[in-house]
């Protein structure tokens, strides 16, 4: 049996969802600093940093309330996703599975048991480069928003420079016209 066929089986037989705690915040930067090698020489150079995320950035942003929920496979955390409310909307934020498990639908199923828990509109900013984390997003039903949408939305919702909102794109679930976006904004 090959490795592929090994993480196939096991991702379908041994695999949990559930909330992270602090006890995983090594594996969770692990994880993230370990995928999100995905981004170097593709995103703005200017923008990459080795870790991608330290730790500190990781524990200021479960203090601003980004919640992490983990796929486990064999009690390893192999996926993870943050989800934070902010005002009238949610943002998928760090969504991440590790490069060995990566094309086993651990996103899909990260992404899908978040998305079920209310009706509120569902954003998720990420690298206008980063086409592969574009169509996994488009293919769970988030479309990207006009381009005249993204930096209100970006200021609105997120703390990042202004260089990062030239170079991102904002994905919703539902859609959002233009003017869906300014009145979700006029009424957060």
């Amino acid at each position: 049996m090959g490795q592929h066929d090994e993480s196939n089986q096991a991702a379908n037989i041994l695999s949990t969802i559930g909330p992270c705690t602090d006890r995983d915040l090594s594996d969770i930067l692990r994880i993230i600093n370990t995928a999100a090698v995905a981004y170097r020489g593709v995103i703005p150079a200017d923008r990459w940093h080795d870790p991608y995320m330290p730790l500190e950035e990781l524990c200021a942003e479960m203090a601003a309330g980004v919640q992490f929920t983990g796929y486990r496979c064999a009690d390893t955390l192999v996926g993870v996703m943050g989800i934070q409310q902010v005002r009238n909307v949610r943002l998928i934020r760090h969504a991440y599975v590790c490069p060995k498990w990566q094309g086993h639908g651990i996103g899909s199923k990260l992404i899908d048991h978040l998305r079920g828990f209310d009706d509120a509109p569902i954003l998720v900013g990420t690298w206008a480069a980063a086409s592969w984390a574009i169509r996994f997003y488009e293919r769970h039903g988030f479309e990207l928003v006009p381009n005249d949408a993204i930096a209100p939305l970006l200021l609105a919702y997120w703390k990042v420079p202004e260089r990062q909102i030239e170079t991102s794109v904002v994905l919703a679930f539902p859609a959002l016209t233009s003017d869906d976006a300014a009145l979700i904004i006029a009424n957060a």
